[in-house]
């Protein structure tokens, strides 16, 4: 584990933000363990034998990172929320994988003895009925979604959430509430 300082992931991050080259390599390796961490807590509800281990996330979600031109994030706070939603895009991706190998679309295919293990049935639906639930929830209420993919996602505590989004812990856990209630709502009002 790398020991930085706030001050080299600041320089990290702007860095970052001005697209220059080898930047995410130096943010990542100086937030690694954090990001670990995050897809730890990310994968902690899904099935235990499926393949996608914690720094395989981490490193697919690295790896999707890699090929934006640039990543405005100016603190840690919303680089791990960028970090977040990417992995949620991994796992989103790896669900919808599931259900077209299981419809056998004329999708590209990946053999599916990689995604099998992956993802039940019930799972990859649950999965792709949350995320479209999540997408109609930013049309309303973006800093719901915010902290929904930061607390779900990302393993960060409503504090945390609070600190870096400048709100006050109240003012998140009502986001919070309010985001689990209607995206209850909606994957049951969707999923029938």
């Amino acid at each position: 584990m790398v020991d930085a300082s706030s001050g080299e992931i600041t320089r990290g991050l702007q860095s970052l933000r001005r697209g220059e080259a080898g930047s995410l390599d130096r943010v990542v390796a100086l937030l690694y363990e954090e990001l670990r961490s995050i897809a730890r807590q990310r994968l902690r509800g899904e099935r235990d034998a499926h393949t996608l281990g914690t720094t395989a996330l981490v490193h697919e979600a690295y790896l999707r990172l890699f090929q934006q031109q640039t990543i405005d994030a100016v603190t840690r706070a919303e680089f791990f929320a960028v970090a977040s939603n990417t992995m949620r895009r991994v796992l989103v991706d790896y669900a919808r994988t599931r259900k077209r190998q299981k419809r056998g679309s004329g999708e590209q295919t990946v053999p599916l003895e990689e995604v099998e293990p992956f993802l039940s049935d019930r799972a990859a639906e649950e999965v792709l009925g949350i995320d479209e639930a999540l997408e109609r929830l930013r049309a309303l209420q973006p800093r719901a979604v915010q902290v929904v993919e930061m607390h779900f996602f990302g393993g960060l505590t409503l504090l945390e959430i609070a600190g870096m989004l400048g709100l006050s812990e109240k003012t998140v856990q009502r986001d919070w509430q309010a985001a689990r209630a209607w995206l209850r709502k909606e994957v049951r009002a969707h999923g029938e």
